[in-house]
């Protein structure tokens, strides 16, 4: 299948959304907030745990959020694809049904998916997107997503 024209969301962005999607997936809850002991002894295990003031959450909401109704509903559609719910022929529809089944938070609805950086980038491949240069530039050079 070729790259639909109706992605809608430019494909750094995405591969941003992905790797933050990843490392927010990577991460476990906070398990002892209090603990004190030394990460080095405890293999730094810790390095996986969702912190209190982990920014990673926050920043991923955010940009969901930034994104407008139709970048979300591609979003949402990705997931889908990629999760296995659909089949990527299906692009246009799956699109459709996710404006139109949209409820509250789209950023909420998302986070809430384990392993949402997989099924965006499956959803893509799906799709006939190849997102590593996209993802490898996103990683190594950091990207300033203020848009400045």
């Amino acid at each position: 299948m070729e790259r639909p024209e109706s992605l809608d969301i430019p494909l750094d962005t995405l591969s941003y959304i992905i790797l933050k999607a990843r490392a927010f997936d990577a991460q476990s809850g906070v398990s002892d907030p209090d603990e004190s002991s030394n990460s080095a002894d405890d293999g730094f295990v810790s390095v996986l745990e969702g912190q209190s003031d982990d920014p990673t959450e926050e920043e991923l909401a955010d940009l969901i959020d930034s994104l407008s109704d139709d970048e979300r509903a591609s979003l949402v559609a990705l997931a889908w694809i990629g999760r296995g719910d659909f089949e990527a022929e299906e692009w246009e529809d799956v699109r459709a049904m996710a404006r139109e089944r949209r409820q509250g938070s789209t950023a909420r609805y998302l986070l809430d998916m384990p392993l949402l950086g997989d099924y965006l980038e499956e959803g893509a491949a799906a799709l006939g997107i190849n997102l590593s240069n996209e993802e490898a530039d996103a990683y190594y050079h950091g990207r300033d997503r203020t848009g400045d």
